[in-house]
């Protein structure tokens, strides 16, 4: 069994990962699309929508409908996407330790 201080070490270095996978989690930006790239939605790390761009030949009138469920498609997209690069990233930092439930791990 390895002893207290190795232990401590290997805890630090795994916040200190945890850490820096926060801050790229901060930055990163994800690009959902709907419609054939027709909307697109862009989200920051944090789940905040960014960027929405519609292209012109959706503002017909009489296409209101149809654009805002692309909206949330496209924002659907994104968020599955963003779901997926913050798993990958706090797997990456929590290394060995990742899924096995310890008491203040984030889950993923």
């Amino acid at each position: 069994m390895k002893d207290l201080g190795s232990i401590m070490k290997q805890a630090q270095a795994m916040q200190q990962k945890l850490a820096e996978a926060q801050a790229r989690l901060a930055e990163l930006e994800v690009e959902g699309t709907s419609g054939g790239g027709m909307v697109k939605t862009v989200l920051k790390g944090s789940g905040e929508l960014a960027r929405l761009d519609i292209d012109e030949s959706l503002m017909t009138p009489g296409e209101g409908e149809v654009v805002a469920d692309l909206v949330i498609a496209a924002h659907a997209d994104a968020k599955r996407k963003l779901d997926v690069a913050q798993a990958e990233l706090m797997r990456e930092a929590a290394g060995p330790l990742a899924g096995m439930g310890l008491p203040g791990m984030p889950k993923f």
